[in-house]
């Protein structure tokens, strides 16, 4: 029998584990590890990175992000250029998440791009981010600026 100081200990556990946890659960699209960094505190331009995990049966993409911290916020990636020089592109045609796979916007590879910083990038300010879903519409993320995150080994997966 679970007495009730058990059931308050178990309550206060999972709602402190909610309240921590990094995810952003959004219909069938789950937002996880989300940062941002800039180069500096005068920078004008910034970059966001997370995971997107897709748990529904069909694809989606990612069409389009909005942020009030700039005055544009597009989707880029680098390419190697033709004469070898790896360069920074505007993704026209978004970011596709195949079904029930994750796809990681990382740093050197498809991200989320703030162009003519409205204000600094402080390290742990919350940026609140608008992700536009072919079919599952809006998804409003909370990405914290973290200056001193280094590069980890990623799996990036499609």
């Amino acid at each position: 029998m679970i007495s009730k100081l058990s059931i308050k200990y178990i309550t206060s556990a999972v709602v402190l584990f909610f309240l921590s946890a990094p995810t952003l659960i959004a219909g069938q699209i789950m937002i996880s590890d989300a940062y941002a960094r800039s180069s500096g505190p005068l920078a004008k331009a910034g970059a966001a990175y997370m995971k997107i995990m897709n748990h529904s049966n069909e694809s989606d993409r990612l069409i389009s992000v909005y942020s009030n911290i700039a005055k544009k916020t597009e989707l880029h990636k680098h390419i190697m250029s033709e004469n070898g020089i790896m360069k920074m592109v505007r993704i026209e045609d978004g970011i596709k998440i195949d079904a029930m796979q994750e796809h990681t916007l990382i740093r050197g590879g498809e991200h989320i791009m703030f162009m003519g910083l409205n204000e600094p990038f402080e390290n742990g300010k919350i940026i609140p981010v608008i992700l536009q879903f072919e079919n599952s519409g809006e998804v409003t993320v909370e990405v914290v600026v973290d200056q001193k995150r280094k590069d980890k080994k990623h799996s990036h997966t499609h």
